[in-house]
């Protein structure tokens, strides 16, 4: 994806960008990939794709990731190949976490709280469809 903004803007609260706005985006990215496909496949896709953004946006390495699909070698080789594709999402997704951290953090949280309420709030969203997902169908 390209925005008009830089990750460093969205951490610095120069950009109004959010997770779910994130979520639209990369749906739509997904969707235009996979025009044709089924609503289960474009669900799968979208969830591997995030998954994926979200992992590497969180400092955990690829290998670990990969090795997790030891059993659908499939999948493993397919995340692999689009990784370098996904660099971009992975940036400006690790700059939206790290902005929402620092929001706690302003509002008082301590660290280690606020990081838990941002990955539980993260852990929510990823549960829901993206908003676009209800327009592609």
């Amino acid at each position: 994806m390209e925005w008009e903004f830089t990750p460093a803007q969205v951490v610095k609260g120069e950009a109004q960008y959010d997770l779910e706005a994130f979520r639209s985006d990369l749906a739509r990215e997904v969707a235009a990939n996979l025009q044709g496909a089924h609503a289960d496949e474009f669900e799968r896709v979208y969830a591997l794709v995030y998954d994926l953004c979200y992992w590497l946006a969180t400092g955990k390495p690829l290998a670990n990731l990969l090795a997790s699909f030891d059993d659908d070698p499939a999948t493993r080789d397919w995340l692999a190949a689009i990784e370098p594709h996904m660099r971009g999402n992975v940036d400006m997704l690790g700059a939206l976490l790290q902005r929402d951290i620092m929001d706690e953090v302003a509002a008082g949280t301590p660290l280690s709280e606020a990081l838990h309420a941002v990955a539980a709030r993260n852990e929510d969203l990823a549960r829901t469809a993206p908003s676009d997902q209800a327009e592609r169908r």
